[in-house]
């Protein structure tokens, strides 16, 4: 077994590891199953992939996330690691290809979806490898209480039957007790085993501002902070408009959404990452498995549906370890919009079958055909043809999926990849048949090492600039030389697809679980609801909130998010704080009083002291001025 800190130091360049990343190591390199709850930056890959390369064997890295998939794969071949992934839309000879690397071959980690789990493929696959971990990315994804529910994770504990003495190390940043729980039980744990780094973040200040006017706020708050941020909108639509502002108002900015091709999300993540762009104005589809350390400020223009959603996509600010912002611009309009949405959105059973009988009949299948295949699937033709509501029936799909009827699979962006099969004389004799190929093979040729002997990424768009041709030119051509045998060429792609875990059935056979969809919508609601608390309170610490959430409780303030800075406005000690607070509220009780009574009517030596207090109470909306010019206390705080 290879010594730790050499790895770290060889392929990493590091001298010590962060808190927390040692131990867990440890406790994998002992063989125990481990859950790891590192806050988002706080290095969860390197805790499966150093034990997995002290150790002989393969990684079995399962993730649902394609696109952290393909960044980690490329990270580690840059660092002379073999890694390999398999994806959606990778065809059957790619995979067979790729799992036979992984039994004899030197691949060290195999990055996989739950989804491919079990497929008789992989399980037949599997059992032939010495695997040496199982790691389990995203873990929150396997418990039905956490707020990214995805049932094909409850399946991991079945393949861990082919190699039952492997630990499994679970990582995930955002769990709250309840989950942590079902993580250790899903997994089939074989005792109980949590190693937990505070989710508090020193360096993060978390503020929510009262505005209506975001867009002019959005602009002070840039102009103030400067550095690189992320800002979220709601809605596509508002990507756009939100970066055309940010450019009028002269800041250098851009929009990023799931509804852009994969080259230009690409292209947009890469100078955002780059520092070629200031500000990337994105949908919550951005930001996963994005390692930029240095963004000083995540701005939600709109209220996230859940504290776990919010604390990642906010902790992806100050990586780095110096001063961030974390805002939440809020308003009275989006706690209306929040409260209606679950009515809004959350489809009916009526609606789910509905939603199952119109797939069906989109994508063409007859009754008990579809099994174990998948179909290219556009979400916005299938809503438009059928007049369905976007929301309710993404939803209506993430039900059926969740209750085992399909798989909606989003879309690979991975990179083309093309190898030479054919022999020299065998290529040169095509080309002088085939004119028109000669440029284009011998450019390929020239331009990648190792193409004869396996597969190498390509880039057409590339390849057409330096041609002078066109990309759908340079794909036809390696298409064209595929059908011949002379290249094995996998093209990239970038759909969404709908897979039938089971027959298409009529929609009165069709069965579902109407108390666990109702268990889910409470759920979703119980979310909805933590969001709207943490935004509307003013009368405590953000970060001591969202620790709370968590099951973290702590005494102390952070002293820099927006209450922690007005509490410290008023010079006055925590003691004290608390027994003015005391005295005002019984003073008030439910009673309505102008702050005149309430100055007369508390007993407090320091008069100025208390009028400064009731001051802020005021300003902060413990206490609310009603009609008639008397203050109420505030029992929603």
């Amino acid at each position: 077994m290879s010594d730790i800190k050499d790895i770290l130091q060889k392929y990493w360049g590091f001298a010590a590891f962060r808190p927390l990343q040692e131990d867990i190591i440890s406790e994998v390199l002992e063989g125990r199953d481990t859950l790891a709850l590192l806050p988002t930056g706080g290095g969860k890959s390197l805790c499966f992939q150093v034990p997995a390369l002290a150790q002989p064997g393969i990684c079995i890295v399962v993730s649902p996330l394609i696109a952290l998939m393909r960044d980690q794969v490329n990270n580690l071949e840059q660092k002379g690691i073999a890694a390999k992934a398999i994806f959606s839309g990778m065809s059957k000879r790619l995979i067979d290809q790729t799992l036979d690397n992984c039994i004899y071959g030197d691949v060290k980690f195999l990055y996989v979806s739950p989804e491919r789990l079990q497929t008789d493929i992989f399980i037949e696959r599997v059992k032939k490898m010495k695997v040496n971990l199982w790691a389990i990315d995203e873990a929150h994804c396997i418990s039905q209480w956490g707020y990214d529910f995805r049932p094909p994770y409850l399946q991991i504990a079945d393949v861990r039957q082919y190699h039952p003495h492997v630990p499994v190390l679970a990582l995930t940043a955002t769990a709250t007790p309840r989950v942590v729980e079902d993580i250790q039980d899903k997994l089939a744990f074989k005792q109980q085993n949590v190693l937990q780094k505070s989710f508090l973040r020193s360096n993060l200040s978390y503020s929510v501002l009262y505005e209506d006017a975001k867009y002019t706020k959005l602009v002070d708050i840039l102009q103030k902070v400067s550095g690189s941020a992320i800002v979220y909108a709601g809605t596509r639509r508002a990507t756009k408009e939100l970066a055309d502002y940010l450019l009028q108002s002269k800041i250098s900015a851009t929009f990023y959404h799931a509804g852009l091709s994969g080259e230009e999300r690409n292209e947009r993540q890469q100078r955002w990452i780059n520092n070629k762009v200031r500000v990337i104005v994105a949908t919550n589809a951005f930001g996963m498995g994005i390692d930029k350390p240095n963004v000083r400020s995540v701005i939600h223009m709109d209220l996230p549906e859940s504290p776990e959603a919010y604390f990642q996509e906010a902790g992806r600010a100050g990586r780095d370890g110096n001063k961030a912002y974390a805002v939440l611009l809020f308003n009275l309009s989006d706690k209306l919009h929040m409260k209606d949405k679950l009515e809004q959105t959350m489809p009916s059973i009526a609606e789910i079958k509905t939603t199952y009988n119109a797939l069906g009949n989109f994508l063409q299948l007859a009754i008990g055909s579809g099994t174990d295949k998948s179909y290219p699937f556009d979400f916005g033709k299938f809503c438009k043809q059928y007049d369905l509501h976007p929301v309710k029936t993404l939803n209506a799909l993430k039900f059926l999926e969740q209750e085992g009827h399909l798989m909606v699979s989003e879309g690979v962006f991975y990179a083309s990849r093309l190898m030479v099969t054919a022999g020299k004389d065998q290529l040169y004799k095509f080309m002088v048949e085939n004119k028109q190929f000669e440029p284009l093979i011998k450019y390929i040729l020239r331009a990648y090492g190792g193409i004869f002997d396996g597969q190498v990424k390509v880039d057409e768009l590339e390849l057409a600039k330096k041609m002078n041709s066109t990309k759908d030119k340079i794909v036809k051509a390696f298409s064209y030389l595929d059908q011949l045998s002379l290249v094995q060429y996998e093209k990239c792609t970038d759909e969404t697809t709908i897979r039938y875990l089971v027959p298409r059935r009529a929609t009165i056979d069709l069965e579902l679980d109407v108390n666990r969809i109702n268990q889910r919508i409470q759920i979703y609601r119980e979310k909805i609801h933590a969001m709207l608390d943490y935004a509307s309170n003013k009368s405590a610490c953000r970060s001591n909130m969202l620790l709370a959430y968590f099951g973290e409780k702590r005494d102390d303030r952070c002293g820099i998010c927006d209450f922690c800075v007005g509490r410290n406005k008023l010079s006055i000690s925590e003691l004290t704080y608390q027994t003015l607070s005391e005295l005002v509220e019984k003073e008030f009780g439910e009673d309505e009083h102008t702050l005149e009574y309430i100055l007369t009517a508390v007993e407090h030596s320091n008069k100025e002291q208390l009028k400064l207090f009731l001051a802020w109470l005021a300003e902060y909306d413990i206490i609310v001025k009603q009609e008639n010019g008397k203050f109420r206390w505030n029992k929603s705080n």
